[in-house]
């Protein structure tokens, strides 16, 4: 027994030490390289009315980027099997952390949203960050066992065995716990409120369940069920209908645009300017605080300023080959739970990056959401490596293609 102990072990660690996708690397190592030099040129002008070293927010995201790149290495070598067993930890580590950001959180003062906490070293940051990928993870762990366990039965003797046997026949029953976690994780973020933090929750739990083959008729009416509540938080709350006639026409807004409409038509003054190639890099006028959040949320509005439609397609293409890429990735991993997994990650990051663009150009109403890579933020960058180090370390275990 021990014999065949070890030499399990010893198969494992070789299938962790596969070669590397090297695409997919090199595409985030870009994205994250791009994403720096974007922060250097948006940010100077906000740091040196801050009365910092202009280069300020580059150095502290050079610095995190380095770090988080360090960081997706280590990971990637580590068994992704490793991340099964953390999963439950690190769910419920992040709806501690979301129910203590309501009573000893901040940002209520600036963004008007409670979404931030701090901690000893790691410093302030989102809790809305690790709950998506503790959903993901959870999810992924326990939905790549659905077609190995058994299904708990009642007693042949209950009085509900024969309607509890026929729901669990249908599919009724199983998706129900997954649904009461992504509600509870859900509840929380709105009540900071966090409106896109919710969205992708939602969504990042939704594509592992659609992943792992739950039937469809849950997603028409839990989707269905999901815009009719986005709907109504949008139009009965005043924090999301203010958001919604902003979007509708922010030149409306109080003084011709100048108040909370401000922001967007500044953002859509910044793209139209760029052109075709943009005014040059570092040249935007718009970041000499005309657009607020300029190295943060709407960053991409400063690059499509100073690069251009060109500059901006390249980002676009950039992020829609990794995406693409890390589809291949979950449909050749080794087994169901890296599939689940990656097919998780790689859906967040793909809906994140949308509704950044979509928010900036207005396409839908503010939502608060950063742009993957490029935004600054530390903590934020270092957890999305750590994303992308997993999906580099289902990548190693891909089976090796047969040779005839």
């Amino acid at each position: 027994m021990v014999t065949k102990r070890r030499r399990d072990l010893t198969v494992m660690q070789q299938l962790a030490r596969g070669p590397i996708d090297i695409p997919f690397l090199m595409l985030v190592v870009i994205l994250t390289a791009i994403g720096v030099v974007a922060v250097f040129s948006a940010s100077y002008p906000t740091a040196m009315n801050e009365g910092l070293n202009p280069a300020n927010y580059f150095i502290k995201q050079a610095g995190f980027g380095t770090v988080g790149l360090v960081a997706m290495c280590l990971i990637a070598k580590i068994n992704y099997q490793t991340f099964r067993g953390l999963s439950i930890f690190v769910l419920a580590v992040s709806i501690l952390l979301l129910v203590l950001v309501l009573p000893f959180g901040y940002g209520r003062s600036t963004v008007g949203a409670q979404r931030w906490i701090s901690l000893p070293i790691i410093g302030g940051f989102q809790p809305s960050e690790i709950a998506k990928v503790g959903v993901i993870m959870y999810f992924a762990a326990r939905l790549s066992k659905r077609n190995t366990e058994k299904h708990k039965r009642l007693p042949s003797r209950h009085p509900l065995s024969g309607i509890y046997a026929w729901l669990d026949e249908k599919g009724v029953l199983e998706p129900i716990p997954y649904f009461l976690i992504l509600g509870l994780v859900a509840v929380l973020m709105l009540m900071e409120p966090h409106m896109s933090g919710t969205i992708l929750v939602l969504v990042g739990g939704a594509s592992v369940l659609f992943a792992a083959g739950i039937k469809l008729y849950w997603f028409i009416g839990g989707g269905a069920l999901a815009a009719a509540g986005l709907w109504v938080i949008m139009t009965k709350t005043s924090y999301m209908a203010t958001r919604l006639a902003i979007w509708k026409d922010p030149w409306n807004d109080g003084m011709n645009g100048r108040d909370k409409g401000f922001q967007i038509i500044q953002s859509l003054y910044a793209i139209g300017s760029g052109g075709l190639l943009g005014v040059g890099f570092g040249k935007s006028r718009q970041k000499f605080l005309y657009l607020p959040e300029s190295e943060n949320d709407y960053i991409f509005s400063i690059w499509c300023e100073e690069m251009g439609f060109v500059g901006a397609a390249v980002v676009i293409i950039l992020f829609i080959l990794l995406v693409i890429r890390g589809y291949w990735i979950a449909v050749h991993a080794r087994d169901r739970f890296g599939a689940l997994l990656v097919v998780g990650i790689t859906t967040l990051t793909a809906v994140q990056v949308f509704l950044n663009i979509a928010v900036v150009t207005n396409l839908i109403p503010s939502t608060g959401i950063s742009l993957p890579f490029f935004s600054y933020g530390g903590t934020a960058l270092m957890i999305q490596l750590a994303e992308m180090g997993m999906v580099l370390s289902v990548s190693r275990q891909i089976p090796a293609p047969k040779q005839e």
